[in-house]
């Protein structure tokens, strides 16, 4: 039995149905708007606060920041924690050079092994997934162990005192495995690969021309976490690299300071030798922060448009 519909009432429901699809349900009030943005504002500033300070200890002299401590604008300025940095000739540019060739080659390599692992352990057709990602994720609960890891890199790899010491034993990570596995099944829909299939697709042209271009956020997540890992370790540098000519970044300057915080412990020892009123060491410090941190904080950008674009958004249609 149909009941009637007065005509106010239908008049009344299509004015409220006008203003709910004229209206933004997900758009923030003015006031909103106005005070999260100058709180994220704030916060921004409160971030970038430390990174300036450092910068500009960088370029104070040793002599202003032990007197004054740190300030939002040096008293002195003094180029000579740099100068000290770069002054041992090639050392410093060798191992940048480095740094960025085992950088970009082992987060391609990461990238590349990954995406690749991942992708098989994601289908439901796939028999042997179950082995796959157990035997993934058994490698991080449990380790090998120092001297296994020294013996299989140097004496089955051979890789020490080579490039390949610098990013080949951190190229492969379980954990992001098993993320890229989780962001395959989430936001690659079945009916995509499907239809791939059925246009007469195989599985690498529907991996490299299908899921891959849809997976790009994921994977510039893996990228952008593999290349800071790479870039910040040097612990592979210490355990496989003996000559010079080989050492990373990061190893170059643990050297330098150490051998400051020597010659500073033993300055009693070494009167008339080495004129330790001269070397830097708190500002030295803070040239290493901005020349290692420097080229991550501008990498990052280009990361960043990956992260909050959903490539997914319309892919499938009904």
């Amino acid at each position: 039995m149909d009941i009637p519909i007065k005509p106010e009432a239908a008049l009344l429901d299509k004015s409220f149905a006008s203003k709910k699809e004229g209206r933004d349900m997900l758009a923030l009030s003015p006031t909103t708007n106005v005070v999260l943005t100058i709180l994220l504002g704030f916060l921004c500033v409160l971030t970038l606060i430390p990174i300036y300070v450092i910068v500009i200890a960088s370029i104070t002299s040793e002599a202003s920041l032990l007197s004054n401590g740190y300030q939002l604008w040096p008293t002195e300025f003094s180029t000579l924690a740099y100068t000290f940095l770069f002054s041992q000739g090639s050392i410093v540019i060798t191992a940048y050079k480095n740094t960025i060739i085992s950088t970009v080659a082992g987060t391609v390599l990461s990238v590349f092994m990954v995406g690749l692992y991942a992708y098989p352990l994601s289908r439901p057709n796939f028999k042997f997934k179950t082995f796959f990602t157990f035997f993934a994720f058994f490698t991080m609960l449990f380790g090998g162990g120092l001297v296994s890891y020294y013996m299989v890199t140097r004496q089955i790899l051979q890789i020490q005192n080579s490039l390949w010491a610098l990013f080949l034993p951190s190229a492969f990570s379980p954990f992001w495995v098993i993320v890229m596995r989780t962001f395959y099944q989430t936001n690659v829909p079945n009916e995509i690969i499907e239809s791939a299939r059925i246009d007469g697709a195989n599985e690498w042209r529907t991996l490299f021309q299908i899921v891959m271009p849809l997976a790009i956020p994921g994977l510039a997540t893996v990228a952008l976490f593999s290349a800071i890992g790479i870039w910040n370790n040097f612990f592979n540098c210490l355990l496989l690299v003996d000559e010079a000519k080989y050492y990373s970044l990061q190893f170059t300057i643990y050297t330098t300071l150490n051998n400051i915080r020597f010659l500073l412990e033993n300055a009693d020892k070494m009167a008339g030798l080495v004129n330790i009123s001269e070397l830097p060491s708190q500002t030295f410090r803070m040239a290493m922060a901005v020349v290692t941190v420097g080229p991550i904080i501008f990498a990052y950008p280009f990361f960043q448009r990956y992260f909050i674009r959903g490539l997914t958004i319309g892919a499938v249609k009904g």
